[in-house]
């Protein structure tokens, strides 16, 4: 059990009638209270952000005031704790003032005392928490920032979303390319969260057979189908106190939808072949490549199950969306890369920077991860400039060397993409590239390049 946190006073006296009167003032002043008559589990019973303060007599049975301010300074060390003594126990209120008592109170004291001490421990008990609150939110921004890399306008928009979203008890639904980054995400909505103590638990759909799917994510119970010998606590189950992220849920089976379904609306499992019903305390983070909106109206999903899960979408924008995001990235990672195996970094070359940002990063994320993995050991680099919708275009290769070798490639390179796209002449190539025709031909034949070939022998002579 914890304490509410409309609660601001917790009182403490084994006194009923000091108690009584205790209690009336504050609650005249119009303040809540909770009083007690003794210490014990009162430590356990507070949050570190209860927002409140504790009052309580030095001398009682059992817990006393003095081990009641260790343990609640044990749990949180800015709890504002205001100690009541007797006459003869001022030397025993020094000694807690020293431990860390905010003040303390000599009886018998007027309620103007009492009423001024509370409320200026509840004032610095507030401005604690908003510190410790502004804080987290900066330490929370920053982990972001290191987990989610990139300025462009999209990102920052991204971060913010996860930052407003992560504090809350919604379900999420996460949309973005393959590569983009969904694990990443549904992994900082779990730690920024107040769940980020229980477990994460990561589950792709796609790769389950659809045999096993209903048992890997419910459970079963010994005897539910030919081969259950034993009881299996499901990954929904599993997952209790915490997040279960759900990938690739667009290749669920609609009669695992259906039972998805029931589990985000009733929140509670029950096992293949079982009857009791298991309460689940969960957050569901779904994740999907496709459009589950188009996937409903084409009835391969369920538009009840969309409806329910699209309440707090998060779009991944794709890397080839994000301009200079890329450039950034990719020397993130080759710098982790060449820490990782002990190498020194390489900086990108200008014609390096151009071909990256020119390239249409079709893996998204996870390629430029490789791309930079291979950077950072050396390797000559071939990315596959495959477009998003499947149509194939020039490799890009990073080289090293001198200046001139780096802008005939980059230049063969332009040529190259340009030549991948539709063109119905050597005219309407020239002019997409901003060069006269004569020159045209002239670095067709320096680099190799064909344009008859690349066009499907389309007219040269234009």
């Amino acid at each position: 059990m914890t304490i509410d946190n409309r609660i601001e006073v917790v009182l403490i006296d084994d006194d009923p009638h000091l108690r009584q009167a205790l209690s009336q003032t504050l609650d005249l002043a119009g303040l809540k209270v909770l009083s007690l008559a003794e210490a014990k589990g009162v430590a356990r019973q507070l949050s570190r952000d209860w927002p409140g303060v504790v009052v309580s007599d030095i001398r009682m049975p059992g817990i006393d005031g003095l081990e009641l301010l260790s343990e609640l300074h044990a749990q949180d060390p800015e709890l504002p704790v205001l100690l009541i003594t007797g006459h003869g126990d001022v030397p025993l209120a020094v000694q807690a003032m020293r431990a860390g008592a905010y003040d303390f109170l000599e009886k018998p004291f007027p309620s103007d005392h009492l009423l001024d001490s509370v409320r200026r421990a509840l004032a610095l008990r507030r401005l604690v928490l908003d510190n410790r609150s502004l804080r987290l939110a900066l330490s929370d921004r920053h982990e972001l920032s290191a987990r989610l890399v990139g300025q462009s306008p999209s990102m920052l928009r991204l971060r913010e979303q996860i930052g407003a979203l992560a504090a809350t008890r919604a379900d999420v639904l996460i949309l973005g390319e393959t590569g983009a980054g969904k694990e990443v995400v549904a992994r900082a909505l779990h730690d920024l969260s107040g769940r980020r103590n229980g477990p994460f638990v990561a589950i792709n759909a796609g790769a389950l057979a659809e045999s096993v799917v209903e048992s890997e994510l419910f459970g079963h119970e010994p005897g539910a189908f030919t081969g259950a010998q034993k009881r299996r606590i499901g990954k929904f189950e599993f997952a209790n106190g915490g997040t279960l992220f759900l990938d690739e849920i667009e290749s669920m089976s609609l009669d695992v939808q259906v039972k998805l379904l029931r589990l985000l609306q009733e929140r509670v499992v029950e096992r293949l072949g079982g009857n009791q019903q298991i309460p689940l305390d969960i957050r569901v983070i779904a994740a999907t490549k496709e459009d589950l909106r188009q996937a409903a109206d084409q009835g391969r999903f369920r538009a009840d199950l969309y409806y329910r899960l699209n309440v707090a979408p998060l779009r991944i924008p794709p890397l080839r969306e994000r301009g200079e995001d890329a450039l950034m990235l990719f020397q993130h990672f080759a710098d982790e890369a060449s820490a990782r195996h002990g190498l020194p970094p390489h900086e990108l070359q200008p014609a390096q920077r151009a071909l990256l940002l020119r390239h249409s990063w079709p893996g998204n994320v996870r390629e430029l991860q490789n791309a930079a993995e291979r950077f950072a050991l050396g390797l000559e680099l071939a990315l596959d400039n495959s477009a998003p919708d499947g149509n194939p275009g020039a490799p890009v290769e990073l080289v090293s060397g001198g200046l001139s070798e780096q802008v005939e490639n980059f230049e063969k390179t332009l040529i190259a993409a340009e030549l991948a796209r539709p063109h119905s002449s050597v005219r309407s190539l020239a002019e997409a590239l901003g060069i006269p025709r004569k020159t045209l031909h002239d670095k067709l034949r320096k680099h190799g390049l064909n344009f008859g070939d690349s066009q499907g022998h389309a007219d040269e002579s234009d």
